[in-house]
């Protein structure tokens, strides 16, 4: 029932002036022409706006059937992932353009591996419900030190100073990376509702991007005060009876900074897409 009422919310939020432009069925064209000013599309709507997007496919990249994506990161040209189940999580680096994994570790079978942010040269990844998160040296994944946190571990984030942590409700902590310490949280709303059941997450550009499980939905989130101020609609991305719904969903959102790509995947796709999102006129 939660992930219905999640859907539920996201979707009145995305009708918000339905009365005046009826919903029609998303289009998405796979078109290979050169970006826009931002993959990003249009940000910043004016306050107590929430504005919906859409998307265009520029590329799509072969992405592993066995990774459960929990987390993704692009960095200085190198695709990062953790992926997760009992007895199958790792964190590895992937050749964007094959799928191959270049190199991974395995995390112990008693572990749940979950999200993923890579600051300062050092790779941060939680479990689930072990309350214990793993820093490697991003260079070689070699283990450097656990450390600990309250409550399930789901997406992780990193702003450049803090890591931004997720936990499947509509809270999001920021950590000290250092001490591990709570520096603040916030609560994520849209339109004054709280929107829980947030999963993984990726610091774009000021924004905080977050998928919302089993919604084919990423929000855009603002991280001063948790406010969500657009809706990302990524309904039919992979077409539809290529993997197991239930299972296989929506879960994976990297940024390239210096090129200006996002990029998105899910749980046991087969694919990695490169997207360019479009702002819908409400």
């Amino acid at each position: 029932m939660r992930g219905l009422f999640q859907f539920t919310v996201l979707l009145l939020a995305l009708c918000a002036g339905c009365e005046r432009h009826p919903a029609t069925p998303v289009a998405v064209p796979k078109s290979q022409s050169a970006p826009a000013a931002s993959s990003l599309g249009e940000a910043h709507p004016p306050d107590g706006q929430v504005w919906r997007y859409t998307y265009e496919i520029l590329n799509t990249f072969p992405h592993d059937t066995n990774a459960f994506t929990q987390g993704l990161v692009f960095l200085d040209g190198k695709l990062f992932e953790s992926t997760g189940l009992y007895g199958h999580s790792t964190l590895r680096e992937d050749d964007l353009l094959t799928g191959r994994v270049l190199h991974n570790v395995t995390i112990p079978e008693r572990y749940f591996a979950e999200g993923l942010a890579v600051l300062n040269g050092k790779a941060y990844q939680l479990t689930w419900q072990s309350e214990k998160g793993f820093v490697y040296d991003a260079a070689t994944f070699r283990l450097e030190k656990e450390f600990s946190y309250a409550g399930e571990g789901w997406g992780l984030a990193t702003d450049g100073h803090s890591l931004i942590l997720s936990d499947g409700t509509s809270q999001i902590r920021f950590f000290d990376p250092a001490t591990f310490k709570v520096e603040r949280n916030i609560q994520v709303t849209v339109r004054g509702q709280p929107i829980e059941e947030l999963n993984e997450l990726e610091y774009i550009r000021g924004e905080i991007f977050a998928n919302v499980w089993h919604a084919d939905q990423v929000v855009r989130i603002d991280p001063t005060n948790g406010v969500v101020t657009g809706i990302i609609d990524f309904t039919g991305l992979l077409a539809a009876g290529a993997v197991d719904p239930n299972a296989a969903v929506l879960n994976g959102i990297a940024y390239d900074i210096a090129s200006d790509r996002l990029f998105i995947t899910g749980k046991l796709w087969p694919k990695l897409f490169q997207v360019r999102l479009k702002h819908i006129t409400p």
